[in-house]
């Protein structure tokens, strides 16, 4: 069983030290116990743990406080409780504004000194995930997997199963947007979805190459203060913030050589050391990687280690191009009109038209769901509709000349079944005209077999120049 978290306790009195590190461990702590204040600062940052116990008074040498004040000075991104067996408030409300977290009177109760550490770490993870998760790119609409297929249904069952056992490494692999990130946080769901503080377990997702190369080992590891010019404190890498849940490596067949190492390292001793630290601290992480390349034919190429390969393909799952998932393109259209619609506070458009979805299911999606996602996205925005017609899905997208050419003849014969309003159409033929004159009115105009002066005024009404 993995330890809940790393305290540090700092008291001149030996005897309650040792009955509190005794506590703690049964308690499923791991424990640094310190007498004295000589090099405290140094010997506390260095262990990094994730919380301190530090006593007011010490006897001879540094105050807590003095001690208190110095970790704050240092930048320490844990809590410290202070103990004190002071009965007045002065030293407690002094503690608190010099940024201690909590503070207890001796003599304490073991039991609640362990239910104030298990809050101060639960709320510390939390905080920490949320800090991260405001800076980072990733985004999701929603976290369900849409599909109905015979092969996502199959995927899915895998998916769910190795989610169940508690798989701490899994790799997901396929084309980009076919939704590895929103399939990783399903995974996640199945995983901790039950506990009853699901909300605080964290999820954290990190794209191996949207970081810089001399930021990402930092983001990864975490650094220790002074161990590079910029590191001016001590800062957590996505390792130890995702502690206790899972961490996405998106990208993963992106990432540099020598980081390669140290994640087969990670995956197999499940510690990390920080930049520049000398301590191994022990984590509980579910990693999820995902790439879009071919790992064996990197492998081949010498540009992924062989070793971390076959550590990361014990459990591989490969989602399926869109091409290949029949009418989950319709589910998927469905869907997302109606997320977007609400997302964007729209009205919402309830049917599809036969003529679309024969025009969707027929197209190859080469930029997979999220190319579909950004069809639909754009259609909500612009369109004001009840219906989702052949004339709403753009011409050209991602086709050839002649895919282009057919897509128009497409629509020239096809009248839904629900109908459409004739101003929908004229629109549509006027802004063909003038897409295919360049926007040269006079050719436009010959084109429609209208004068020059007419295809003005619709154009105009249209806004279509």
């Amino acid at each position: 069983m993995s330890k809940k978290g790393r305290i540090f306790l700092l008291d001149d009195d030996e005897l309650i030290i040792s009955m509190l590190s005794r506590a703690l461990q049964k308690a499923g702590y791991e424990t640094h116990l310190l007498s004295d204040s000589d090099q405290a600062v140094e010997k506390i940052c260095a262990w990094q743990p994730h919380a301190l116990l530090l006593d007011i008074n010490l006897g001879k040498g540094q105050t807590g406080l003095d001690i208190l004040e110095s970790l704050q000075a240092e930048g320490a991104d844990f809590p410290v409780v202070m103990l004190t067996s002071d009965d007045s408030a002065e030293s407690a409300i002094r503690a608190l504004r010099n940024g201690a977290a909590d503070y207890l009177n001796k003599p304490f109760n073991v039991e609640e000194l362990i239910i104030v550490l298990d809050k101060l770490l639960a709320n510390t993870r939390l905080r920490n995930e949320v800090e991260y998760l405001k800076k980072s790119t990733t985004a999701s609409l929603g976290r369900t997997f849409i599909g109905e297929s015979a092969i996502i249904r199959k995927l899915l069952d895998s998916a769910h199963k190795m989610a169940r056992a508690g798989v701490q490494s899994l790799l997901l692999t396929g084309k980009s947007g076919t939704g590895k990130e929103v399939l990783a946080r399903n995974i996640h769901f199945w995983r901790f979805g039950e506990r009853h503080d699901y909300e605080r377990v964290p999820y954290i997702a990190i794209n191996c190459t949207a970081l810089p190369e001399n930021l990402i080992e930092g983001e990864l590891f975490g650094h220790v203060k002074g161990a590079f010019t910029d590191a001016k404190s001590d800062k957590k890498g996505v390792f130890e913030l995702a502690d206790g849940g899972t961490l996405l490596l998106d990208e993963i067949g992106d990432m540099k050589p020598e980081l390669q190492g140290k994640l087969l390292r990670v995956l197999e001793e499940r510690t990390v050391r920080r930049v520049g630290g000398r301590v191994d601290q022990p984590i509980d992480v579910n990693i999820i990687a995902a790439t879009n390349r071919d790992l064996k034919k990197s492998v081949s190429e010498g540009n992924f280690r062989e070793d971390l390969y076959y550590r990361l393909t014990s459990f591989t799952l490969e989602l399926p191009p869109l091409s290949e998932r029949g009418e989950d393109v319709i589910i998927l259209t469905e869907y997302f009109l109606r997320s977007f619609a609400a997302n964007y506070s729209k009205k919402p458009i309830t049917s599809i038209a036969k003529d679309a979805k024969e025009l969707l299911k027929a197209y190859k999606w080469p930029g997979n769901v999220r190319e579909l996602r950004n069809v639909i996205e754009r259609c909500v925005v612009m369109e004001d509709i009840d219906t989702f017609s052949a004339i709403h899905i753009p011409l050209d997208m991602g086709g050839t000349k002649q895919q282009h050419s057919e897509r128009r003849k497409i629509f020239q014969v096809i009248l839904p079944e629900e109908g459409i309003a004739l101003e929908t159409v004229e629109k549509e033929y006027i802004r063909q005209a003038l897409e295919r004159t360049n926007n040269n009115m006079t050719k436009a105009a010959k084109l429609l077999q209208v004068s020059y002066d007419t295809l003005r005024y619709h154009t105009k009404k249209y806004e279509l120049l």
